[in-house]
């Protein structure tokens, strides 16, 4: 892949997940009703919550992997797998702009 084209995919992929984070910063911070009652939205705030926690975690892991791809990109092997070394095709990288692997290694990863 170009680099000017994978700079331009990263950069995209970055304000993606910089947007997503500072969404979830800005979640509904809406006042209670002066009519509900105690404990009435005490499971749905308690979903959000967890909800939110497990984005922050995804949100953490995406940036994580957009930094390994950055420096892939930066020490010119980016588009290729980091376990073999073999071409990411074009295509996959389109698609995730931060694969490490060929889609058959990532599905046998995933797979174990």
């Amino acid at each position: 892949m170009d680099p000017e084209r994978a700079r331009e995919l990263l950069t995209g992929e970055r304000e993606r997940i910089e947007q997503a984070i500072a969404a979830l910063g800005h979640g509904d911070a809406e006042l209670a009703d002066d009519e509900s009652e105690p404990g009435d939205r005490d499971s749905e705030d308690l979903y959000q919550t967890e909800f939110d926690a497990g984005l922050a975690e995804d949100l953490a892991e995406q940036l994580a992997a957009l930094e390994r791809a950055e420096a892939r990109l930066q020490a010119g092997i980016y588009g290729l797998s980091v376990e073999s070394g073999e071409p990411i095709p074009d295509a996959r990288l389109e698609a995730v702009p931060t694969a490490e692997r060929t889609l058959a290694e990532q599905e046998l990863r995933d797979r174990s």
